[in-house]
């Protein structure tokens, strides 16, 4: 059996750079959920406390349920599909855990066709902020952009194509170089942003705001949400780090790159809640105010800064590329199945796919204007509600039952196999937490989001 594994392995794509499968991962797990989603979390849930909190929770949840899908997906070197499904009849299960993996590819796609809307809107705002209307309010702009449905589909099908590109040109030629392009320049641009925040910013009540503990804001929802941003930030129950770990040379430690992943993802959540705060405390903003704060507030500060014209696009391009790299990871594990079922070729699947998800996203497009008042899940419109499908449901049951597996049904020696038997400790901490206590702590993230 494992002359068969080993041989296979040859003939299967994987990253040629030491340091791609970190890059990539990370520019997975980095969206605009992070630049934004963290920083402003953790300055309304106790700063510093919450920061702590999430922290531990990366450790408990995020870390051995990232574990766990690359030594699935390395393991078998196949889309999330096939690895699910052979990772269950190697230990001996029924063949039906592949639906764990179809639902992490059906909910990639579906994030990918709001998630392009909204990336969209960050590359015409890289236009937008390098010279800005001097008769238009900030408000007045995000209003003007949103309310044309035409403008939106332009910037929509922009990102998609953008997608598609890169993942027709195939895992080395495509991804891999991307990434090595895309995650230097995002450290590069965000350390830029961070010293403007130093210059032109309230640094010191961005640090506090950020930094300083305030337990008094701390109760069981805060865990919950920190929990929730921990396991949902580094990308997990989509299968986009299973398709990324099957093409992960057999001799990278997996704990180690786990552990570089998950530090390189809340490094850059932290950078960009300095780089963000700052701004917002000096130009007398309200940090509280949600997603609309990036388009509204930080175009109008910037319209006010020295070099606002520069920093502005700086800022606008960070984002985009951060959402690039994102969505790249949500195209790749439905591309890949489609390529090994040998359905179609690999550029076929890539224009497929990526069509499709363009097509739903024109009610993503339509949800700022033509049908704001159509109501599809309870009051929500399109777009919240396929946010709230995939969110709420698809990627906690997925990262559930990822924990599930791996903890109660994957046979020990198969992922010892993938640990290396040097790390016996390691592979028995992990054991236990992905037994214990990753699927419950998921499951109370998935049961508060349901109720709340």
């Amino acid at each position: 059996m494992h002359s068969k594994h080993s041989s296979q392995i040859n003939e299967t794509i994987s990253w040629v750079g030491k340091w791609t499968f970190v890059l990539a991962a990370a520019g997975s797990a980095v969206g605009l959920g992070n630049i934004w989603g963290f920083p402003y979390k953790a300055g309304t849930e106790g700063g510093g406390a919450f920061v702590l909190i999430y922290l531990l929770c990366i450790l408990a949840v995020g870390l051995p349920i990232m574990m766990a899908e690359i030594i699935i997906g390395r393991r078998a070197r196949k889309s999330p599909v096939n690895a699910m499904k052979n990772a269950a009849i190697d230990s001996g299960k029924t063949s039906n855990w592949q639906v764990v993996g179809w639902s992490g590819l059906i909910s990639g796609i579906l994030i990918l066709s709001f998630y392009s809307v909204i990336a969209g809107i960050c590359l015409n705002y890289i236009l937008i902020s390098a010279s800005p209307a001097a008769d238009v309010s900030s408000v007045e702009q995000f209003g003007i952009v949103t309310s044309s449905s035409g403008r939106l589909l332009f910037w929509h099908s922009i990102f998609i194509a953008l997608n598609i590109l890169i993942i027709s040109a195939g895992v080395v030629d495509g991804i891999e170089r991307m990434v090595r392009l895309l995650m230097p320049m995002l450290f590069i641009l965000m350390l830029v942003m961070v010293i403007n925040a130093m210059i032109n910013g309230d640094f010191a009540r961005g640090l506090s705001f950020l930094f300083a503990p305030d337990f008094s804001q701390v109760d069981a929802t805060t865990f919950l949400r920190a929990m929730g941003q921990a396991f949902f930030s580094l990308s997990l129950g989509m299968g986009s780090i299973m398709c990324y770990g099957s093409y992960m040379p057999q001799n990278e430690n997996i704990f180690k790159t786990s552990l570089t992943v998950a530090g390189l993802d809340t490094l850059i959540a932290i950078l960009a809640g300095l780089a963000i705060f700052p701004i917002i405390f000096a130009y007398g903003m309200e940090p509280g105010t949600g997603p609309g704060l990036v388009f509204v507030s930080l175009l109008s500060a910037f319209v006010d800064m020295p070099f606002g014209n520069i920093v502005g696009p700086a800022f606008f391009a960070l984002l985009s590329i951060a959402a690039l790299s994102s969505a790249i990871s949500l195209l790749e594990p439905s591309v890949a199945y489609f390529e090994e079922e040998k359905i179609v070729s690999r550029f076929s699947a890539a224009m497929i796919l990526g069509l499709f998800a363009w097509f739903i996203g024109i009610g993503s497009v339509l949800s700022f204007n033509d049908w704001s008042d159509i109501s599809f899940i309870g009051n929500l419109n399109f777009l919240d509600s396929i946010d709230y499908l995939t969110n709420q449901f698809l990627m906690p049951l997925g990262g559930m039952m990822v924990a599930i597996f791996a903890g109660w049904f994957l046979k020990s020696n198969l992922a010892l196999d993938e640990l290396s038997s040097s790390h016996i400790l390691i592979f028995k901490i992990w054991k236990f937490f992905i037994k214990f206590i990753s699927p419950v702590l998921v499951a109370a993230v998935f049961v508060y989001q349901l109720v709340s």
